[in-house]
């Protein structure tokens, strides 16, 4: 159904609030599946898309959240991580390798982000949006290892796939490092499994080696 056809989405008058808002936010959130990003999934065989790659990283806190520096909160960090790419729908995905794209990103994705989180009813709309905002920012325990796992999932993918958005970005080991070091801040024990991988990877050509080295 588009939105030309039929009733899109859930306008209808027997609907009453608030699940009428949070049924039309649902149904807003279906975007996400289309959504194409950089990294390729694990077999190669295309690229993931946003919708897969929230769910994937909402899986990683929850098998791996024994490594997270401190305690954290699982649901939180879940929580996070399964809302924070939905500001996609409006600005798309950007590469974390784009160095254009990245300086205007944080001012795209908060207009966004109020756009998608007013959907909802006015106090679950405040609650996601502050999550959202605690996120992005990076400062807590809970958003520090969300980071994390944000991070390390498409240094595992570029390796499953034989280099990936490393090849595609011309990206060295340096330049990598220097993306993604900030995994350390929420996970200590993720950041060493990461420099594992980096360093593998460099081995297999896959990423280049740090200018000099």
């Amino acid at each position: 159904m588009t939105r030309e056809q039929g009733v899109w989405p859930f306008d209808l008058p027997q609907l009453a609030e608030p699940l009428a808002s949070q049924l039309r936010f649902l149904l807003e959130a279906d975007r996400l599946k289309s959504v194409v990003r950089g990294s390729r999934i694990a077999d190669g065989s295309r690229r993931e898309n946003s919708a897969e790659h929230s769910w994937h990283i909402a899986l990683f806190a929850l098998v791996l959240a024994r490594h997270a520096a401190e305690r954290a909160d699982v649901l939180r960090v879940v929580s996070m991580l399964l809302i924070h790419d939905l500001v996609e729908i409006d600005c798309g995905d950007t590469p974390l390798f784009d160095e254009a794209a990245a300086a205007t990103q944080a001012a795209r994705e908060a207009v966004a982000a109020r756009r998608l989180f007013s959907l909802l009813p006015a106090e679950q709309a405040a609650e996601f949006l502050a999550l959202w905002q605690e996120f992005e920012a990076a400062v807590t325990a809970d958003a520090r290892f969300a980071k994390s796992v944000d991070r390390l999932q498409p240094i595992l993918l570029n390796h499953a796939v034989g280099g990936g958005t490393w090849t595609d970005y011309d990206v060295d080991e340096a330049r990598e490092r220097a993306l993604t070091c900030r995994i350390a801040e929420g996970s200590p024990a993720l950041w060493r499994a990461a420099e594992t991988v980096i360093r593998d990877a460099v081995c297999r050509g896959w990423l280049k080696p740090a200018p000099g080295s």
